[in-house]
């Protein structure tokens, strides 16, 4: 969905060159695979005596993309210059949408009206970008249809626009956290990225796929080596921590005129082939990457352009009641099953109690019987419920899901036979406390309540993400203002086809931050980046070429 190696020095290593360099005081530009570093040798460097060195890397960037999971691996993909076109031989099963990409065949999708090209066009993203890439990717998919992409890529160098990808862990983002025993609820070829078949991966790799659907643990495999084999090693930066992201605020002249400095907005760079390029910065991005030994060496960056690729794994969903910050009580599938590893249930009678109805709540359950855990299972709707997502699932392709419903539906608390059961349910029941004891206070629907003993409790009810290195934790930017950001109630607010936030100019979101939860339909997000991104490098270069450019005249 990989082999130019290039220079991968980590932000540790340019810092460690630094200190190197003769200490001369003049301003220095230099050109590295992490864009342009600039700063006085005192100001990027600053020691104390004998005492530890503190460092600081002074870097500008066109393009900052923060997290390193499938949404920010395929926008790398297209900032580094590949260019979908329409296959000479392809006839996409759609005669409408096929006559207009027949109208423009000689340019690359990146280059054509998107908003032209997704009109009248449905699918399961709210985004109509997310719809068009992703019917040119698998034609009617969601008819049952297995048919080929109708693009074939190109590798354009002269359209590589500079960026970073930064994670914390390796490129494939939480995709290397999940639970390896369980199954993606998306087919394998869903989960693959532009120009790198999954299966013909699976198969180079001699990988034994059994089924459509795959478990995680390939699913990061084959991420981490799209970007080796794809070329795009330069542009990633893993153990990287961020802390802030903040906008540089232009000062007032005594006019009460708004301008930013030159010298600080905005950098003249000499590319390495000659050409020359304009970087503006409007965002200083502060983290710190975490070295081989465990110490942490701070970094700032600028960027013109910032995206957030985040996902909405960071701060799991809370119950907000009394007791929930027990030790005994966890929420996430890692915890539980180190807990399992651990032997933390051998010779316990009590069940695990599982709180929550969806994916991840039935994986737990899955886990837990397979270990020969005895479970009760309490969420707040009803079993029959329209809404539950296993009504949404075909049984023949989830029958381990379906496994679970049958339970819930069957198995209930309420029910004789059910009662020295290994799995016991509890629709339409709240959790009102945890108590020290390990003991779980209940209340149903009719206002009863019940009190239950466990061993561990395991609360799965969503994630969040968690964007508290922007200013207000980004509350300003979702469609409902100043409420946190959900993939569900309150994404980000974007315009629909070049995804920067309407209300912070180069800002983009792509992926669950903007409501697009599956690996299929986040590409659209990278398309409508990069789409926007290169018109604006093309008027860049125009100003550069023309003589203009600088200051406030950048787009």
């Amino acid at each position: 969905m990989y082999e130019e190696t290039g220079n991968e020095q980590g932000l540790s290593e340019v810092m460690r060159d630094l200190r190197l360099k003769n200490p001369k005081r003049e301003k220095r530009f230099l050109i590295g695979e992490v864009g342009l570093l600039t700063g006085d040798e005192d100001s990027v460097c600053k020691g104390d005596g004998e005492k530890q060195m503190t460092c600081e890397l002074l870097t500008s960037r066109d393009e900052m993309v923060r997290r390193n999971g499938p949404s920010g691996i395929c926008l790398s993909y297209l900032l580094s210059g590949y260019r979908p076109y329409l296959s000479p031989e392809a006839i996409h099963p759609n005669p409408i949408l096929h006559t207009k990409l027949e109208e423009a065949r000689h340019l690359s999708i990146v280059d054509q009206d998107l908003e032209y090209l997704s009109e009248g066009l449905e699918g399961r993203s709210s985004n109509p970008v997310a719809v068009l890439f992703d019917t040119l990717l698998h034609p009617d998919a969601d008819f049952g249809y297995d048919y080929p992409p109708v693009l074939h890529w190109k590798l354009e160098q002269h359209n590589y626009i500079p960026h970073m990808v930064l994670g914390k862990g390796p490129p494939g983002g939480a995709w290397h956290s999940m639970e390896g025993s369980m199954l993606t609820i998306s087919f394998g070829d869903w989960m693959e990225l532009p120009g790198l078949s999954f299966k013909e991966w699976a198969a180079s790799k001699r990988r034994n796929i059994k089924s459509d659907r795959v478990m995680p643990e390939e699913i990061a495999c084959y991420y981490k080596h799209y970007v080796k084999v794809m070329g795009l090693q330069k542009n990633f930066r893993d153990n990287v921590y961020i802390t802030s992201v903040s906008r540089l605020y232009r000062e007032k002249d005594d006019e009460g005129r708004s301008h930013q400095n030159e010298d600080n907005s905005t950098q003249h760079l000499e590319m390495e082939d000659g050409q020359k390029s304009l970087i503006k910065r409007n965002w200083e991005v502060r983290g710190y990457q975490r070295a081989t030994d465990g110490s942490h060496v701070p970094f700032c960056l600028f960027a013109e352009n910032v995206a957030l690729a985040t996902g909405t794994f960071d701060s799991p969903g809370r119950l907000q009641v009394e007791g929930e910050d027990f030790p005994f009580v966890l929420h996430s599938m890692s915890d539980f099953g180190a807990a399992i590893s651990k032997g933390k249930f051998r010779g316990k009678a009590d069940p695990v109690l599982i709180v929550g109805a969806g994916l991840t709540a039935a994986d737990a359950v899955l886990c837990a019987c397979n270990n020969n855990i005895p479970v009760v299972h309490v969420f707040r709707r009803r079993v029959t419920d329209t809404s539950l997502i296993f009504k949404q699932l075909p049984k023949k392709l989830y029958p381990e899901y379906h496994k679970v419903y049958h339970m819930m539906c069957t198995q209930s608390h309420t029910m004789d036979s059910n009662q020295h059961s290994a799995y016991t349910s509890f629709p339409e029941h709240n959790v009102l406390s945890f108590k020290p004891e390990m003991k779980c206070v209940l209340q149903s629907a009719s206002g009863l309540k019940k009190i239950l003993k466990f061993s561990v409790a395991l609360v799965l009810i969503g994630s969040h993400p968690n964007l508290f290195f922007l200013k207000d934790q980004g509350h300003s930017i979702g469609h409902h203002s100043n409420q946190p950001i959900t993939c569900k109630g309150n994404p980000i607010e974007i315009d629909p086809y070049t995804y920067e936030c309407t209300k912070e100019a180069n800002l983009f979101a792509l992926g669950p931050l903007v409501g697009d939860n599956f690996v299929r339909f986040l590409k659209g997000g990278a398309l409508g980046i990069a789409r926007c991104l290169a018109i604006r490098q093309k008027k860049k270069h125009e100003l550069i070429e023309g003589g203009g450019g600088g200051g406030d005249g950048v787009p």
